[in-house]
């Protein structure tokens, strides 16, 4: 098993030099990865927004071991020559430690219906397949000939290359019990769902629902290289004992990452601060 954090973008974790503090305890304290939500507007209430490439770039540069990523970035609504450059030159900043993390986006009509883009569902889902094959393209450095129903790449070839070989791992974003995302999962390196749950209306699956999500994959899944499940909730920094039996009985049912999520509230940054210091629940 391994330990991250997971904060917004959004509020007091938008400042990048707060952020690159964030980063540096999180290595310091011996998490092993440190992950950043990807909207460009947030649909409740104003708030200040960081750039997450830009928030992951003074991460980099002030770690040298945690691995790094967005989780997740609504492919559709980024043009995948931009993003092939971005997430190389971030893999190539932090020597291999991207992990790119995508999907539709939060809400359809805030990633999408914002900016006058197509909010319908099989549409956004056809242009987040369709960019994360012309990423795999892209990032592989050889020439790339894609001609899809919405994205076009004809005749290109990037370079340098990520350090990463083949490309950095991807994993897809999805909406518990959605299973079409899963199965799209299973075609790449791992999940990251979200979760509700109805018995204390919380963001944190049961192991029950954690062992379900893996089967789902599993049901779909061709390759044999690795796979992350990875599951975010929240555990006492002063229990350790409590913490670990949370994570425990997650772990058990098959997840590979515990994230510790944060959201855009008030002291929130000071929470994960706390949390962070106290380590993770190992």
């Amino acid at each position: 098993m391994k330990y991250g954090i997971s904060v917004p973008n959004l509020g007091e974790f938008a400042d990048p030099l707060q952020f690159a503090e964030v980063a540096r305890r999180a290595e310091a304290a011996g998490w092993d990865g440190l992950f950043v939500w990807d909207h460009v507007v947030f649909p409740y209430g104003e708030v200040e927004v960081g750039d997450p490439w830009v928030l992951l770039t003074v991460a980099a540069t002030a770690t040298e071991r945690i691995r790094l990523g967005p989780l997740v970035t609504a492919v559709a609504r980024r043009r995948p020559g931009t993003l092939a450059r971005q997430t190389t030159s971030l893999d190539r900043l932090s020597g291999g430690r991207l992990v790119f993390g995508a999907g539709l986006g939060f809400t359809l009509e805030a990633e999408y219906g914002t900016w006058g883009e197509p909010v319908r569902p099989r549409e956004v889902a056809q242009r987040l397949d369709e960019g994360l094959a012309v990423l795999a393209g892209l990032w592989s450095g050889e020439r790339v000939d894609f001609h899809g129903e919405h994205l076009t790449a004809a005749d290109v070839t990037f370079h340098p290359t990520p350090v990463q070989r083949p490309r950095p791992p991807v994993w897809i974003g999805c909406n518990w019990p959605n299973r079409p995302p899963l199965r799209r999962a299973a075609r790449w390196d791992g999940v990251a769902p979200m979760v509700f749950n109805p018995q204390d209306g919380s963001w944190e699956p049961t192991p029950e629902v954690v062992a379900e999500i893996v089967a789902t994959v599993a049901e779909h899944r061709t390759g044999t290289g690795p796979f992350d499940v990875v599951i975010t909730g929240r555990t006492p920094p002063e229990d350790t004992a409590a913490a670990q039996d949370t994570v425990g009985s997650i772990a058990a049912a098959g997840a590979t990452w515990w994230l510790e999520g944060f959201r855009p509230q008030p002291g929130e940054h000071d929470a994960a601060l706390r949390r962070i210091e106290a380590g993770p629940p190992r």
